[in-house]
């Protein structure tokens, strides 16, 4: 490949992979809009259900889900106004802040259980193929680790 054609913006990984986040957030929008969830507070849900009942702080999820406290602080309010989790100081350290789901918050799983399959549908990719590029990506994430938060 030529450096001129380095410079392509078909060629760009970065493109590649920026419009394509966008497309399948994009997807993800009217499946939440019922359950009332942005894409961010559905991933941090999706952290919340895996850990259920556990608890956990804040800056683990932050870690986690690779957000900042400045990002991650407003979306937990919000799902704390929707009353689907709880945050309490910590016992051992009142300078961290445990999450929790409340009931409406672990009820609100069996809604968003159809989902993923729901998202499988709207694409003409084979799931296995969207399996495969999922690890390829985490791969890359890997080796070139995460954004700075």
């Amino acid at each position: 490949m030529s450096t001129m054609d380095q410079l392509k913006l078909d060629n760009q990984l970065c493109f590649a992979l920026y419009a394509s986040s966008r497309a399948v957030t994009r997807l993800y929008r009217p499946l939440l809009e019922p359950l009332g969830l942005t894409y961010p507070q559905y991933l941090v849900l999706l952290v919340l259900w895996e850990r259920r009942p556990q608890a956990i702080n804040v800056k683990e999820l932050g870690e986690q889900l690779l957000l900042d406290s400045g990002t991650l602080t407003p979306l937990l309010k919000r799902l704390e106004q929707s009353e689907l989790i709880t945050r309490q100081r910590c016992e051992h350290d009142e300078r961290a802040r445990m999450i929790s789901l409340t009931a409406k918050g672990t009820a609100l799983r069996v809604q968003a259980s159809c989902i993923p399959g729901k998202l499988m549908q709207s694409s003409s990719m084979p799931a296995v193929q969207v399996s495969a590029l999922r690890d390829q990506l985490k791969t890359l994430l890997s080796a070139i680790g995460p954004a700075e938060m």
